[in-house]
């Protein structure tokens, strides 16, 4: 009975955490972005930026796992995992979606604004929620596609394209470069979830910490080699660094939501993860546009988000009932003691 009031309990705080998640994506985008501004911007200053930000969290990760021998455990024993063919090696590949989404955050928000990348964001990332769940990819195993789960993801795909008409016209005009910026975003959220789910079995392998570890070193790898790319393509120099200390907090705020995602997303599931984090970075992101001096927000973005929200609402309320159905089966199932 115990066992199963802390496990009760775990599902409730871990809602509010998985929205903390969410509003901790929302203050990365914002400082990555501002980064690739003053690396120079365009492609160069955008894959700088996540360059920094994914380094710079990979030496706090680095740090830990060399002070706690439980960490060091931790990736010894994904190592041999993988090895023994008891982890595929394809599932340690999470931080190639993490190089992802850093990128497009440098590359994307400066031009198109946080709320406006947030919401093409949520819209790919709780999309691919559904196949992600539907294929049992994560920790907790397949999940039903319901009618609410079906609806929620609708709702945040009309929610991008309300978010997209919010540029046509005015002084802040739609154009073909902001709408293929608003693909990079898109392309990254669906990434995010798949990205959830293989963090998550790695973490049942070595805990978070272990996960987040290796999900750096994957995604740094990949970002070096697109900045590399990047140059050669177009050369020229860097900005310079700059001075202000915020601007490279944002490594260790991704260290922060992959360690939680890592160790959430067996919970309650990878589009359950994917709702709560899109409702906490909708209200991030929305707050943090509005009270920016390079303000992108228009009325059809506000009102796309409200429209997340409310797929968020419909699609964790199914995705709730779901739950207690299986817990009431698997009761109903067990073996009554003599």
């Amino acid at each position: 009975m115990a066992r199963s009031e802390d496990t009760s309990l775990l599902e409730v705080l871990a809602i509010p955490a998985m929205v903390g998640v969410g509003a901790l994506i929302a203050v990365q985008s914002e400082i990555n972005g501002r980064l690739a501004t003053e690396l120079g911007g365009g492609a160069k200053g955008g894959a700088a930026a996540a360059v920094v930000s994914f380094g710079l969290g990979l030496v706090v990760l680095t740090t830990v796992v060399l002070a706690a021998p439980r960490q060091r455990a931790g990736v010894v024993r994904i190592l041999s995992a993988v090895r023994g063919g008891r982890l595929p090696a394809w599932q340690l590949l999470g931080g190639v979606a993490g190089a992802s989404l850093v990128a497009s955050q440098g590359l994307a928000v400066g031009t198109i604004g946080v709320a406006l990348f947030t919401v093409a964001m949520v819209a790919g990332q709780t999309s691919s929620g559904l196949l992600v769940d539907r294929a049992g990819l994560g920790p907790s195993g397949p999940q039903a596609v319901s009618a609410g789960r079906v609806v929620g993801a609708t709702l945040t795909v009309g929610a991008v394209v309300l978010g997209v008409a919010g540029r046509l016209g005015g002084g802040d005009p739609l154009t073909v470069g902001v709408l293929l910026l608003c693909l990079l975003p898109l392309l990254a959220g669906a990434a995010t979830s798949w990205q959830q789910a293989v963090n998550g079995r790695v973490s049942a392998v070595g805990g978070p910490i272990a996960a987040a570890f290796n999900n750096f070193v994957v995604g740094l790898t990949a970002l070096v080699t697109f900045l590399v790319v990047v140059l050669l393509v177009a050369p020229g120099d860097l900005q310079g660094l700059p001075g202000t200390w915020w601007l490279y907090a944002g490594g260790p705020v991704g260290v922060l939501f992959i360690t939680l995602s890592a160790r959430l997303v067996s919970v309650h599931g990878v589009l359950v993860l994917s709702l709560c984090t899109v409702a906490g970075l909708v209200v991030g992101s929305l707050l943090i546009d509005a009270l920016g001096p390079d303000s992108h927000l228009g009325p059809l973005t506000v009102v796309g988000a409200l429209l997340v929200l409310a797929g968020v609402a419909v699609g964790a309320v199914s995705s709730a009932r779901a739950a207690r159905a299986r817990r009431a089966a698997a009761v109903a199932q067990a073996p009554v003691a003599p």
